[in-house]
């Protein structure tokens, strides 16, 4: 099933995953690290303040780099393999049943999935979608600034903490 037709209820058995498209593809070391397909299934189910999509990672890769949300919270759903969760600075295993809250906040909740086993990793995000959204990524030092609309209007930004401009720079 496409990811795209409206419906109420979907079977993830007939979902179809696709790859990132090639603007969010991983390039130089980073592709070594992280590789993911998904279908995104908020918009297919009707949902307008809630985020869901499945995601399926290769073995030894993770999704996404480590990362907080501060107004966004994600809960996972493991469905199939195993992996390791990175939790502010808690790491713990994670297998097929296992159901993960990451709360909104700073670096205290940054997180991360690794596929730590040799089958696909497979997993339900779902997260509340509150706009815009800031999020951390305390391994690069990164923020990022984030606000959906038309390609015209929407922001996205990612920026080094350690590089502050003072507010009136520019003006």
């Amino acid at each position: 099933m496409s990811a795209s037709a409206k419906s109420p209820v979907v079977s993830l058995n007939q979902v179809e995953l696709s790859p990132r498209p090639p603007e969010w593809q991983p390039s130089g070391p980073a592709a070594e690290r992280f590789d993911a397909s998904r279908a995104l299934l908020g918009e297919t189910l009707g949902l307008k303040k809630l985020g869901c999509s499945l995601t399926q990672v290769a073995p030894g890769k993770a999704a996404y780099p480590f990362h907080s949300h501060r107004a966004n919270d994600e809960m996972f759903y493991v469905i199939a393999g195993r992996g390791e969760l990175r939790l502010g600075d808690q790491r713990r295993p994670v297998t097929a049943g296992d159901l993960i809250g990451c709360p909104c906040g700073g670096p205290e909740t940054a997180h991360q999935l690794i596929n730590t086993g040799p089958e696909p990793l497979r997993y339900l995000a779902i997260s509340t979608q509150i706009d815009p959204e800031i999020c951390e990524y305390p391994d690069s030092g990164k923020v990022g600034a984030y606000c959906d609309g038309p390609a015209d209007t929407g922001l996205y930004h990612l920026s080094r903490k350690d590089a502050p401009v003072d507010y009136w720079d520019g003006e």
